[in-house]
């Protein structure tokens, strides 16, 4: 009790100390974007396997090797490039890749950009939400759903999959959370969920019946269902605008700046993602600008 009163009357430190933490999950972040996607690739293939062994009596797969373990935890981290074991002293959030020059110490590969800024996007979003919020549980659920948003996003973009390991976790948490009233009432949180899901499977059934073709995968669903387990129903509309504002604007200057090929598929987690985020901290705000707007025309 007395840390956080001291918290409450010491905003600075606060908010220094969450920056602080911000940057060390943003670390890990990196370890969840990169790791996640491969072990469910081990399972399903172990899955696969396992199946065939059964019905099929095939022992074993083309390619099966005798690879380690893989976990968040183990290995260690190293350098893709040579295999350097990566120390304490190197894996420092922003401060080592600095000093370091963004390069491995051991055979002076150069390290991908992306590292330092995922560990600098999640310490200053962090920092956006406890500045906001304060010193409260809020915050602390706030920054959990930035985190999660912010692995999401980068694991989506990636390879093209919302893993049901996180969307769903953040949908009942937000759920639970709610049963409390911290963000929206509870039957806003449970409409929200439900609406959230539907509205997004009937787009993906009626675009396929139109056109043939899947235009989302099922973990876009889930992830507006987790947002709207968080926001309540009422965010829905705006959320799903502004990812449409938001795709449209990054998917037009992926094209014109990186020359990125308009047939290949963009993931709409991200867009999800961001504009769940923009509602979540400034939701009332736009919903009363919007208002104001409607109001004057």
């Amino acid at each position: 009790m007395d840390v956080l009163v001291f918290l409450q009357t010491n905003t600075p430190v606060f908010l220094v100390f969450v920056l602080l933490v911000g940057l060390s999950v943003g670390s890990f972040l990196n370890v969840v974007i990169h790791r996640f996607p491969l072990m469910m690739k081990r399972r399903w293939r172990g899955d696969c396997l396992e199946f065939l062994r059964e019905e099929g009596g095939i022992k074993e797969l083309p390619g099966d090797d005798d690879s380690p373990a893989l976990t968040l935890a183990r290995p260690a981290s190293r350098c893709p490039h040579c295999g350097h074991r990566i120390s304490a002293l190197e894996n420092i959030p922003l401060l080592s890749y600095l000093v370091l020059r963004g390069k491995c110490r051991a055979c002076g590969a150069s390290i991908s950009m992306r590292y330092p800024a995922v560990e600098l996007l999640t310490g200053l979003l962090c920092l956006t939400v406890a500045w906001y919020l304060g010193v409260s549980w809020a915050a602390l659920w706030g920054i959990v759903f930035t985190c999660t948003l912010i692995a999401l996003s980068f694991i989506d973009y990636d390879t093209r999959f919302l893993p049901d390991e996180m969307t769903l976790p953040l949908l009942w948490l937000g759920l639970l959370i709610n049963t409390q009233g911290v963000f929206t009432d509870l039957l806003s949180a449970v409409i929200g969920a439900a609406a959230g899901y539907l509205t997004l499977w009937t787009v993906y059934q009626v675009f396929k019946l139109v056109t043939g073709k899947e235009g989302m995968g099922f973990g876009d669903f889930k992830l507006l269902a987790a947002l709207g387990a968080w926001m309540g129903w009422q965010a829905l509309p705006a959320i799903i605008l502004l990812s449409s504002l938001v795709g449209a604007v990054i998917g037009i200057g992926l094209i014109v700046l990186r020359g990125r090929d308009r047939s290949l598929p963009i993931p709409f987690g991200p867009y999800l993602a961001i504009s769940g985020w923009i509602f979540f901290m400034w939701g009332e705000a736009i919903n009363n600008a919007w208002l104001d707007w409607a109001a004057a025309t």
